[in-house]
């Protein structure tokens, strides 16, 4: 039987696609996988990377790619009895990511699983810091126990890098409400229908993305949009994500001083300004205008 089916979505993924693959083919410890790989229309070597692998390659058109209903078709293609879903650029940085991963599934209380992303070498301050914050060394269970301690924390999940028990899948699937947020989404699936769903650091990622103010200005307005719209958002979420900021902005000055020029630390500051904005307004858009809202998203959410 299957252990584990690992599928990626691609779309122009070059060598960073490559690397990915093979980190995950180098895995140790684990039982008989498989790698589904779902393309959209790549235009640059992607296929031609993904055929030099065992992999199942499966073809659809650009314009059918969804986030949650692509990953719903991957996983109905699966066979293994843990769905592990990984980004294209998310490249394992050892041969024990998948072991550490799937390992948590001997609770049989768990329902998914999600691991830590490194920001890569040279990757902008605001995401060292952020990805720093979010992704920590601490293993989390989510329960309800922990509910309250940890804030908006508590439906964060990421399939950039993860791994859901098949039969949940089965039982929740990813939400296509929305053009994103489906890895939220799911994840309040689960933590409602009684499963657990942990963080564990020791499965790490390289993964980090470029953002410039303007696209983290959007980014967080849809962030903010996609909370209220999915009802997250309440006052302990409110204040627990305030709490956060705040220390994360005196972290900053603290570590930078020394460290990083002014200009770096100033652009930073600029960046977490925009992120504040952009999350206010998407948790009261309610009080703009459809166009005004539709120019704010990153994602256009109202389409």
């Amino acid at each position: 039987m299957i252990e584990a089916s690992i599928l990626i979505p691609t779309k122009n993924g070059g060598q960073e696609f490559d690397s990915c693959l093979g980190a995950v083919y180098r895995q140790q410890d684990v039982g008989p996988v498989e790698v589904i790989v779902v393309d959209s229309g790549s235009t640059d070597e992607t296929l031609e990377i993904a055929r030099k692998y065992p992999v199942r390659l499966e073809r659809i058109p650009p314009e059918e790619f969804h986030h949650a209903r692509t990953r719903n078709f991957a996983a109905g293609l699966a066979a293994g009895r843990f769905l592990v879903f990984l980004s294209q650029d998310a490249i394992p940085t050892s041969d024990t990511w998948l072991a550490a991963l799937i390992g948590n599934f001997e609770d049989t209380s768990v329902g998914g699983v999600y691991g830590r992303q490194i920001p890569k070498l040279g990757s902008s301050l605001e995401r060292q810091h952020t990805l720093d914050t979010v992704y920590g060394e601490e293993r989390i269970v989510k329960e309800p126990a922990n509910r309250q301690r940890l804030g908006y924390r508590y439906y964060h999940f990421s399939d950039a890098n993860s791994a859901i028990r098949r039969d949940v899948w089965q039982a929740t699937g990813f939400p296509d409400r929305f053009k994103i947020f489906e890895d939220v989404g799911i994840a309040k699936r689960i933590l409602d229908g009684g499963w657990k769903i942990v963080y564990e650091p020791r499965a790490s990622v390289h993964h980090s993305h470029y953002h410039t103010t303007t696209q983290l200005f959007k980014r967080y307005f849809d962030i903010g949009y996609g909370f209220k719209h999915m009802g997250i958002w309440s006052e302990h979420t409110r204040s627990s994500m305030l709490r956060e900021v705040w220390n994360l902005f005196w972290r900053k000055l603290r570590r930078s001083p020394g460290t990083r020029s002014a200009g770096l630390l100033g652009t930073s500051i600029r960046d977490d300004v925009a992120k504040s904005a952009g999350l206010f307004l998407g948790l009261n858009e309610q009080y703009l205008p459809t166009a005004l809202k539709r120019h704010l998203s990153g994602n256009r959410l109202l389409d």
